[in-house]
């Protein structure tokens, strides 16, 4: 049986991977109103990989004998202008789940909870990735975002972006 304080920060977790999913959604929105529908295709693909993840963590919960309650998931507030801007809220929000998920391992730790630090280790890495995705596409905006046929070639890029479930993930 999991602590209930792990069980807490598991089933907040759920949540705020929804929340994800919905924030990333309000970022394609911006940018299909914007005419990028590459750019809008990508962060489409990105809110699937975040409730994913929130389905993991409410299967570990439900696998350990616990109930996973949904909480109301918050309208976004990112106030946005640029591409620019989507772009480096995105960054902001990873490292903010990072850090969400390196709390919850944390606590693990304290408690000796091995089975819940294994199921966090696969997260810990993923997030790794998103964080280098979401600085990657900054750094790609600055060298080719200003010039329209770099935008362009970025916007035909992001746009072939292919959704796949994870196949290394825990099992959901």
């Amino acid at each position: 049986m999991l602590n209930e304080k792990i069980a807490k920060l598991v089933n907040e977790q759920v949540n705020k991977e929804f929340y994800s999913s919905y924030l990333y959604l309000d970022f394609a929105n911006y940018l299909a109103d914007e005419g990028l529908d590459g750019f809008s295709h990508w962060y489409e693909i990105q809110a699937r990989e975040e409730l994913d993840h929130g389905m993991m963590m409410r299967r570990y919960l439900i696998d350990n004998g616990l109930p996973c309650t949904c909480a109301a998931i918050a309208k976004p507030d990112k106030k946005l202008s640029s591409v620019d801007d989507v772009l480096k809220a995105g960054l902001e929000h990873e490292q903010y789940v990072t850090s969400l998920i390196n709390n919850i391992y944390a606590e693990a730790f304290a408690l000796k909870d091995f089975k819940t630090m294994q199921f966090l280790d696969w997260f810990i890495k993923e997030q790794g990735e998103e964080e280098k995705n979401a600085e990657d596409l900054i750094k790609k905006m600055s060298v080719f975002g200003k010039d329209a046929k770099g935008l362009y070639a970025l916007n035909q890029e992001l746009a072939a972006r292919v959704y796949a479930p994870s196949t290394t993930g825990p099992a959901m």
